[in-house]
């Protein structure tokens, strides 16, 4: 079974049941954000644009080292996801994480993983 197929297989397990953090419909999409934000190139553009704010391609290019065609098309899913946006200034699109919540949830992430790395 592919895993597109899987991943979205026990969506319905989730049913109507209502938690204290809301329906199926906010953890579905909370999911589809997590998994938006697994790469991690995606998770470094992420960090990179909460540190130094709004940066073109060009620039996210630059700091991450790697081909420009990759970065873009890992800014293409995190636009599709709606955790950046992309405001054009003339020529150039300078990429914005779309909200705080977005920086805290990679700086969270980071933190648990040095800290288990460093446990083991």
């Amino acid at each position: 079974m592919p895993e597109e197929t899987t991943a979205h297989a026990h969506d319905h397990d989730l049913g109507p049941k209502v938690s204290s953090r809301g329906g199926a419909a906010s953890f579905i999409a909370a999911g589809d954000l997590l998994k938006a934000l697994a790469a991690p190139l995606r998770a470094h553009l992420v960090s990179l644009l909460d540190e130094h704010g709004p940066l073109c391609v060009h620039e996210l290019v630059e700091s991450l080292d790697v081909a420009q065609p990759l970065v873009s098309q890992h800014l293409r899913v995190l636009r599709s996801a709606g955790v950046v946006v992309g405001d054009r200034h003339g020529r150039e699109v300078r990429y914005r994480l779309a909200d705080d919540h977005i920086a805290h949830i990679v700086a969270d992430a980071i933190t648990h993983a040095q800290e288990h790395l460093h446990r083991h």
